[in-house]
């Protein structure tokens, strides 16, 4: 199975090094050991190096780190550990410690890469990990474009040449776990997997098994919802693209920049849900591709900005940068400004 989504992701077969990020935990561990399984039968001919974080957030982290390293020694793989203090960086940043945890992992994911000469990094999301970010977003009141999920395939960060591969989006939690004892191989148990007090623990611990009694493939259905949510956003995004040119093309902003003033009136005009999407994509290009913490409520609250004829109104937007209508159009104003 993984071979055939490796196909049909286009990954390359043969003369490439892969990054793959190694948690220890049954996922990471399964994908890979499905690898070496692919190297040793050879179906790949590509070298692959196990890259891990030490977040520093548990006493037993560093003990994690040196399982990893002797996992992907046994396998034959190349490694790389690397080390941050994530929880000084989410009081620093005003982070809550999951989001500084994968902000952390994914620079560190990059910069391996980088370093590496390799254009695709893996992590070993599943199909219970999509349900769960489906479910996150929609209490949090995300847009279509969140409720999608997590894609396959995507840039690592806005503009890299790294692409994001998410191999294993098919499977299902028990199946890797399965997958580990079926190879006779352990894997690590992260006790944060247990703390309720993350989100994410929570909808895994009580609500999904709620969920579950009402539809007992409610993983699978939620799954299929985000697909469906992608491939109509596809199509979306193509048009928001059109609108946005044409409400930019005649700014009086003549710099180049990321998110330049949008027409007013042209934005008005465009049905909602083309509206919607095309602010949303003009502030991530404003925030350099982040969409982080970018809800619902906050493009209705700029597309509030669009009615009458009063400017001087501004929206606040997460991570301080702010939307202001000024003189006929709406302009992206980012945190130093």
């Amino acid at each position: 199975m993984l071979l055939s989504e490796w196909r049909k992701l286009r990954l390359p077969i043969t003369g490439e090094e892969i990054v793959v990020g190694v948690s220890g935990g049954a996922d990471s561990t399964a994908l890979l050991l499905a690898l070496e399984e692919l190297v040793i039968n050879n179906k790949l001919q590509v070298q692959i190096c196990a890259a891990h974080l030490d977040h520093g957030i548990r006493k037993g982290s560093r003990k994690d780190a040196i399982w990893v390293t002797d996992l992907a020694k046994k396998l034959g793989f190349e490694r790389v550990i690397g080390r941050a203090k994530v929880a000084e960086q989410a009081r620093e940043n005003s982070e809550n410690l999951e989001q500084a945890a994968r902000t952390a992992r994914y620079a560190f994911l990059e910069r391996t890469a980088k370093r590496r000469h390799s254009r695709f990094v893996l992590t070993a999301h599943t199909m219970d990990d999509q349900a769960e970010t489906v479910l996150l977003r929609l209490m949090r009141g995300s847009s279509g474009a969140g409720l999608s999920g997590m894609e396959e395939q995507r840039p690592l960060s806005s503009g890299s040449p790294i692409s994001l591969v998410r191999p294993i989006l098919w499977a299902r939690r028990g199946q890797t776990e399965d997958y580990c004892r079926q190879r006779r191989t352990d894997y690590l148990h992260d006790e944060m997997n247990e703390d309720e007090r993350f989100a994410r623990v929570k909808i895994r611990k009580q609500l999904m098994p709620v969920m579950q009694s009402f539809n007992n493939r409610v993983v699978e259905a939620l799954s299929r919802t985000a697909k469906l949510l992608r491939e109509d956003g596809a199509v979306l995004f193509n048009s928001s693209g059109d609108l946005l040119q044409k409400a930019a093309q005649d700014s009086s902003n003549s710099d180049e920049t990321k998110a330049p003033p949008l027409n007013v009136s042209v934005l008005a005009d465009a049905p909602p849900a083309l509206r919607r999407r095309a602010i949303r994509e003009w502030i991530a290009n404003g925030r350099g591709g982040n969409t982080r913490r970018l809800e619902m409520v906050h493009l209705l609250a700029v597309e509030q900005l669009l009615t009458g004829n009063k400017g001087g109104r501004v929206v606040e937007l997460p991570n301080g940068s702010r939307v202001r209508r000024k003189r006929g159009y709406l302009e992206f104003e980012a945190e130093n400004n």
